[in-house]
Order: structure tokens, then C-alpha cells, then sequence
């Protein structure tokens, strides 16, 4: 009898330790949810990477950066899309895009380079079905408030502190003379904006003239095409006005080839691309090919671009960045994404790991730091900044 109360007690005691392991398992299954998620995606390798981008035609680098991706991870790891070239028009189909992506349950990471007018609207259509998804947002064109509020992580270029930088360059080319080409719906962004402010203000600084020009607007009425036209037409125009020794400078990717192209046949000066990169514009507008076995040789393409130049006595009067800063945010910002998923980074935000994929990438110390904006700091919104090369 004793035995058998013996044994009835002991299978109680196992029963209540068994519900009350199930109850503490329970509760600390929210908090181990994402490092759980990161564990089992590594050991069973079903996880993917969306990333959306612009097209050829607004800006290759970006596209031909997630063909990268594509490349080295393959088809059953990221899923490429990209967003319409009349954005502004089309934001449902953005909208639709990234949701599409985010639908597919292996999908862990997503990756937005442009985040367009747009994706701010999309991310919230996406968190109503996930919210588990590590959302990397570069080269933002909505406002930074609402943008760091919305992704995870946000790369974008000191836009601010390109407002010294790319003046005190054209300064140290000759510039006596900085046109600056923008419209409106750039000019509606608030670090466009404060960077033109800050342009005008350095050329009073060091002696320059300052010229505010508005060009077509590539999303509008006459599209890419005469956005070009118009600035291959107005730059010698320019030129003619206020003469050789003129920086130009264009806050869109789709002007930077007839920019580069205008400013090298009259002899004026280019200190920088919007999204500086010697990949972004200056084969195209040099009329460089790049042949199979030199695709992602920078110092091919320098070289390059260094000769094209002295052809037309242009040395000294161009440069940009060494590294393409919008590739960097696609392919890097995928490794940070990969490095995610497989539970090596310290949560969602984690600054240390993003420098180092960015240093990774670029083969360069990078200058990161943090969005502050009317006494607002915002972490996880990061800017980048870089020296410049010189052709």
C-alpha cells in the first residue's frame, strides 16, 4: 500500500513538473521568439531576402547590385523586384510589390534601394501581415521622422554634410560657380532641401556664386527623356553665362550621364554624382564598356574613366566616391540581412555589424553616424560619408 501511494505521488510530481516546465516555456517563448526564428532558418537554410529597387533606366547601380545578390545566393534565397519608374504616379504598384514579397513566409529580410515616396505606405501593408521582418530602407526620398519610424534600419548618405564637402571640392577644382539642378518634388524633401541651404550658404563662404535651377522632373509629363534633353541643352547655356569654371551639381540619377557627358564637352567642372559612385553615370556618359571579365573591377573602371577624361582635358575638374554608395547599400545591406537571419547580429539595429559589412564592402574606413534633426536623434537612421577620388 505504501509502495503504491508511493508511486501515485511520484507520478503527480512528475505531472506537475511537466505543466509548469510547458507554462515557463511559454513565457519566454515571446522573448526568444526572433533568436529561435534566426537558429531554425540557419540549420534548415529556408530563408530568403527581397529586395526592390529602381530600374535601368532611373539608376542601373541599384538594379545591377541586387543581380549581384541574385547571383551569389541564387533564386531560392532572394526574390528581386523593382518599383515603377513614374513612382509618384504608381505607388499602389510599390505598395503591391513589396507585400507580394513579404507574403512569401521564407522571406525574413527586406531591402528597399530607392525607399521612393511610398514605401513608408508599404511597410505598414507589410507589418499588417508580419512584423518579424528585419526592413533595411536606403537612399530614403520620404521624410526622415517618418521613415525611421517605419523601417528597421535606414541608409542614407550625409546628405547634410555633403553641403561643406561638395562645395569646398569644387572650390579646390576652379569652381567660381555652383549651379545647382533639383524640382520641386526634391525640393520637398527636408535633407534636399537643407543641403541646397547649406550649398548656397558655403558658396558665400568661399567666394562662389550660387545658382538655383530647376529642371523637368524625371517622374513628370516629359519623363527621363527630357529631363536629359533638357539638361544636355541648358548646361551650355550655363556655360556661356557664367563660364568655364562652373561645378554642376544634380540632386537626380537619371540627369547624371547627360550632366557628366554636358560638363566634360565645355570644359566645366563635376565634383560629385547624387549617389556617388565611379560606377554611376561616367561609363555611360564616357561611352567606357566594361568587358565580362572587368564587371566589378573598380580600379578598371577608374582608370577608365582618369583616361576618358584627360582626352578632353578634363583632369583635376571631376571625382566622386571611390566606392558605388548606393551598390554598397544593396549588396551590403544584404549580408547584414544574411548575417541576421543567421543570428549574428545583436537585434534588428546593430550599428557595429553594419560598419563592419559596409568596410567589408567598400575596402575603406566609412564615417557613420546618426540622423540628428531638430534636437531629435534618430539611431537607427545612418548616414555615410566618404573621401573623395579624383580623376
Amino acid at each position: 500500500m505504501l509502495k503504491r501511494s508511493f508511486a501515485i505521488l511520484l507520478v503527480l510530481m512528475m505531472m506537475f513538473s511537466l505543466g509548469a516546465c510547458g507554462q515557463k516555456q511559454a513565457s519566454e517563448e515571446p522573448a526568444a521568439t526572433e533568436e529561435a526564428a534566426a537558429t531554425e532558418t540557419k540549420e534548415d537554410g529556408n530563408w530568403k531576402i527581397g529586395i526592390m529597387t529602381g530600374t535601368v533606366s532611373q539608376n542601373e547601380e541599384e538594379y545591377r547590385a541586387a543581380q549581384n545578390v541574385l547571383k551569389k545566393y541564387g533564386e531560392e534565397h532572394v526574390i528581386l523586384m523593382t518599383y515603377p519608374d513614374k513612382f509618384m504616379d504608381e505607388q499602389e504598384t510599390t505598395i503591391a510589390n513589396l507585400v507580394s514579397m513579404a507574403s512569401d513566409p521564407d522571406v525574413k529580410a527586406l531591402i528597399i534601394v530607392q525607399a521612393v515616396p511610398g514605401t513608408s505606405a508599404a511597410i505598414d501593408k507589410v507589418k499588417e501581415l508580419r512584423d518579424d521582418l528585419l526592413i533595411i530602407a536606403g537612399t530614403p526620398g520620404e521624410d526622415p521622422k517618418m521613415i525611421a519610424s517605419k523601417a528597421d534600419i535606414v541608409f542614407a548618405m550625409d546628405e547634410l554634410s555633403m553641403g561643406h564637402t561638395i562645395i569646398e571640392q569644387a572650390k579646390k577644382q576652379g569652381a567660381k560657380t555652383f549651379v545647382h539642378y533639383s524640382f520641386p518634388r526634391h525640393m520637398s524633401y527636408a535633407l534636399l532641401s537643407a543641403r541646397r541651404d547649406l550649398f548656397k550658404e558655403n558658396c558665400e563662404k568661399l567666394g562662389l556664386k550660387f545658382v538655383d535651377a530647376t529642371a523637368p522632373d524625371p517622374t513628370g509629363d516629359a519623363g527621363v527623356s527630357g529631363a536629359q534633353q533638357f539638361i544636355l541643352e541648358d548646361v551650355p547655356r550655363k556655360v556661356e553665362q557664367y563660364g568655364k569654371d562652373t561645378a554642376f551639381f544634380s540632386t537626380n540619377c537619371a540627369m547624371q550621364v547627360p550632366l557628366i557627358k554636358a560638363s566634360l564637352d565645355e570644359g566645366a567642372i563635376y565634383p560629385q554624382p547624387c549617389c556617388p559612385s565611379p560606377y554611376h553615370g561616367f561609363p555611360s556618359a564616357l561611352g567606357i564598356k566594361i568587358p565580362e571579365d572587368k564587371k566589378g573591377d573598380i580600379n578598371f573602371v577608374v582608370d577608365q574613366i582618369k583616361e576618358k577624361i584627360a582626352e578632353k582635358n578634363g583632369t583635376g575638374r571631376f571625382s566622386t566616391w571611390p566606392v558605388p554608395v548606393a551598390m554598397m547599400f544593396v549588396e551590403a545591406g544584404a549580408e547584414y540581412a544574411k548575417a541576421y537571419i543567421d543570428g549574428e547580429t545583436n537585434g534588428k539595429l546593430d550599428v557595429e555589424k553594419v560598419n563592419e559589412k559596409f568596410k567589408e564592402y567598400a575596402k575603406v574606413d566609412i564615417t557613420l553616424s546618426p540622423l540628428e534633426e531638430s534636437g531629435v536623434k534618430y539611431d537607427n537612421y545612418l548616414m555615410v560619408l566618404l573621401d573623395f577620388l579624383n580623376f
